[in-house]
């Protein structure tokens, strides 16, 4: 009808403008008509966000419902609500707004935990179970954005349902609250402590008076209505009337008046068929540019729509909504509105005026509860047959009673304890293994099954966070210590081994030793034959000098090249003796492995605990799975490693530090750590995804640890673990190395190659013959090439006569 309407009125009217599309679905199709008859179409109703204009023809003289969602998202900034559920109906008003609530909400750490959608003319009993199932749900803080009839009656049966009392926040948007007086009382009575943004206009004389006015005109009309105030809608629609008003008033002033309409628009079927409007151009130009202040507060169109003004954050209380915090964009929330003072402006709940929630209570929600009223919270738990320590589940079999006991078990309730709300929470088993003994589970397993929250609601115990469990769960921060290390046996050295004289030192600084003895007894030749007794006694020189030098040898470079030597053979000697004395004495430790990298090349076998993530995380680090056996309790993993790989066993355990730990601690002297220690994250509890007590358990985890409560308990219930310190606190005597030495050989050797040049040249300038020789020398070197080239010319004539002669001879024996 409204399209009709429209058609004829550009048709046969010829008007220059069209007020009145009041949906979008309608304004969707005007605008086009409008942007063909050049023809301003103003609506001031038409308020969703999908609404996107296609031609300048179209305004809006509303408020986008697509700026209300940044109010709504700063309310649950304010007060912490973690997660929300979205109510709308399934109308281009109801989806419109989606995207821009979606993207409003993440940007403050909000997530849409549900969305649910409802028909405009969804039975009761359809809401009714729409209901139920959100009231199953975490989730307590909801988000109503539909029509003021449909959402009546979802109020009335959440109330129905117990969904209107303490510990639900519900927060509607300007559908409702703009026409809050044409709400019946039944609805408002259950609608109490609900919070709603409405567009903020200011409170003015002429306000006052036109609504006094509208309202005694209304009720005389309509005596069953009572109402308290005119909706936005109403101002808005008055203030466009005033603007389009002034637009036209504007043209008269300037002398367009009464300008004719021009041809046909081209439209070859004959259905739209109307003249261009002349007029309808100045018209849009005129009102784009009009500005004034109007019943609703500031008329100022920006790109065709109306300016983004502030919002009321009121609360329904008794029969009346009541202001409780203006929203600024961007600035954020304040008390209320002052233009001649500075006000407060923040994103905290301690600018809002006190709010009364469902149920009567001051006290904000905190946006989640366990689901269903006395339903507790399950925790998984793990039951195996070993490695029970820090966690250990007994079932009784008679009352099925879980008992739950162990480190683990200490710091939860401490976490427990520290939230600022009770969670009431039982223990139910996860058993790895079925009555037959066989493996039926592991920790992935549990993990996925509390994603499910079929049988568990968060799991508890030594679970690993790892990427592949993080894809199904939510984790808290770790409340104990990552890493992942392995143990392998120690087997002990025997000191009075028949080469335990030479293991002090290193094979390169042995090595090392003999060459600077040998090129220092060398020198000590070079410098001393000329001096010393006859050449009969050089080789006792060369090997006593070095040690015992003579006291006959007066020659300066001779004496600091022995000097030099004997500051590195003392030091050698002394180092020497301190190294083979603690060797005999102490008793020398050292693991059967030392390279993880020699595990892997040499095939052997290696264990990890059965049923946990490590099988994979060593098929990561490059073992082979037929190479990888698990173990299911303590006392089986010594087993193995006494045995060995070549036995049947494994040559080296894998585990997470606090077990690793334990291990060492249980078995003290007999394992050792090996290996660098991998990067894991710690042990944490797990949660299903988007769970809302995930982030309070973490920080209750932080203030734990700062406050020191953890590592109380780690110290009361953990055992001595001096033993489990690894290879470092393990008596052992080490050789000594080459690096020790370097600089002082370093230091030998240039001594002693400076006196041997010194000496050479001194010898050199006392000996002129010797320098005559080798000048002889030298041109006998010179003549050599002519030498030789003369020598190839006799041998070449020589060996031409000796064939000549032969072939003389097999001649003469032919003929």
């Amino acid at each position: 009808m409204l399209h009709a309407a429209a058609v004829d009125l550009l048709r046969k009217v010829e008007v220059d403008a069209i007020i009145g599309p009041q949906q979008s679905a309608q304004a969707n199709f005007v605008m086009d008509l409008g942007d063909r008859a050049h023809v301003p179409i103003i609506s001031f109703s038409a308020t969703s966000p999908s609404l996107i204009p296609r031609t300048p023809y179209f305004i809006r003289t509303a408020q986008s419902d697509a700026n209300q969602v940044e109010a709504i998202a700063s309310i649950c900034k304010a007060f912490q609500f973690s997660q929300a559920v979205v109510i709308y109906e399934d109308t281009e008003f109801g989806n419109g707004i989606m995207p821009y609530l979606a993207n409003a909400l993440q940007d403050v750490n909000t997530r849409i935990s549900y969305r649910s959608v409802l028909s405009r003319t969804a039975t009761d009993d359809a809401i009714y179970k729409e209901l139920y199932k959100m009231m199953t749900m975490q989730t307590r803080v909801f988000v109503v954005h539909t029509m003021q009839s449909l959402a009546g009656r979802i109020f009335l049966k959440s109330k129905e349902l117990g969904m209107m009392t303490s510990g639900y926040a519900w927060i509607v948007t300007t559908g409702v609250t703009d026409l809050f007086d044409f709400i019946d009382l039944d609805v408002i009575e259950a609608m109490q402590g609900v919070l709603g943004v409405k567009p903020l206009t200011p409170i003015s004389r002429e306000q006052k008076s036109f609504a006094s006015r509208w309202i005694r005109t209304f009720m005389r009309d309509n005596q069953d209505v009572k109402l308290a105030e005119v909706s936005i809608f109403g101002l808005w629609a008055y203030d466009t009337m005033w603007a389009l008003a002034m637009a036209a008033e504007t043209l008269v002033k300037t002398g367009i008046n009464g300008v004719k309409n021009l041809a046909h628009v081209d439209d070859p079927q004959g259905l739209f068929t109307f003249r261009v409007s002349k007029t309808g151009p100045l018209l849009l130009e005129a009102i784009s540019n009009t500005y004034f202040t109007g019943l609703s507060g500031e008329f100022h169109l920006v790109n065709g729509q109306l300016k983004q003004t502030q919002y009321q954050i009121v609360n329904i209380v008794g029969k009346a909504q009541k202001e409780v915090g203006i929203w600024t964009p961007p600035i954020g929330f304040s008390r209320e509105l002052n233009p001649n003072v500075t006000c407060s402006y923040s994103t905290s709940k301690e600018n809002f005026r006190t709010i009364i929630w469902p149920g009567d209570s001051t006290a904000a929600p905190k946006g989640w509860e366990v689901p269903v009223s006395g339903k507790k919270l399950r925790i998984g738990v793990p039951v195996k047959p070993g490695f029970n320590d820090f966690l250990k589940v007994e079932v009784d079999p008679v009352t099925n009673a879980v008992t739950v006991t162990g480190y683990y078990k200490e710091i939860f309730d401490s976490v427990m304890t520290a939230l600022p709300y009770a969670v009431p929470h039982e223990f139910v088993p996860y058993s790895f293994f079925n009555l037959e003994g066989s493996r039926v589970g592991n920790y992935n397993d549990l993990v996925y099954q509390v994603s499910l929250q079929e049988k568990y609601d968060a799991a508890l115990g030594d679970i690993t966070i790892t990427a592949n469990r993080s894809i199904y769960a939510d984790f808290t921060l770790p409340y104990a210590e990552g890493g992942l290390t392995s143990v392998v046996p120690i087997e002990y050295e025997d000191e009075n081994g028949i080469l335990t004289f030479v293991q002090p030192l290193t094979k390169e600084l042995w090595l090392m030793t003999a060459l600077f003895y040998t090129s220092t007894a060398l020198a000590v030749w070079i410098l001393a034959h000329r001096i010393a007794d006859p050449p009969g006694q050089h080789p006792g020189l060369m090997a006593y000098f070095p040690f015992f030098p003579g006291e006959g040898i007066q020659a300066n470079l001779l004496c600091l090249v022995l000097v030099t030597w004997a500051v590195v053979a003392s030091l050698l000697n002394s180092t020497y003796t301190a190294s083979l004395s603690s060797r005999l004495t102490l008793q020398r430790l050292q693991p059967t492995v030392t390279d993880v990298n020699e595990l892997i090349k040499s095939g052997q076998h290696v264990g990890c605990q059965e049923g946990s993530f490590l099988v994979g995380y060593l098929k990561g680090l490059g073992f082979n799975e037929s190479k990888i056996k698990t173990f299911s309790s303590i006392e089986y993993v010594d087993e193995a490693l006494t045995l060995g790989s070549k036995y049947g066993g494994v040559s080296a355990y894998y585990d997470v530090m606090p077990h690793i730990r334990l291990f060492l601690t249980e078995y003290c002297g007999k394992y050792m750590m090996i290996g660098p220690i991998h990067r894991t994250d710690g042990f944490a509890f797990a949660f299903p995804k988007g769970s809302p007590i995930v982030a309070d358990i973490s920080r209750a985890i932080v203030q734990l640890t700062e406050k020191g409560t953890i590592q109380e308990i780690d110290q009361r219930l953990s055992a001595d673990q001096q033993c489990a310190a690894g290879p470092d606190s393990l008596n052992s005597a080490t050789s000594v190395t080459l690096r020790s030495f370097v600089v002082l050989f370093a230091i030998t050797g240039c001594v002693t190659l400076a006196c041997l040049v010194i000496s050479l040249v001194l010898y050199l300038r006392t000996n002129a013959y010797f320098i005559q020789r080798m000048t002889d020398f030298k041109d006998y070197l010179r003549g050599f090439p002519q030498r030789m080239s003369d020598l190839k010319a006799l041998l070449r004539q020589r060996i031409g006569s000796f064939f000549s002669h032969l072939k003389k001879i097999n001649y003469r024996f032919k003929g």
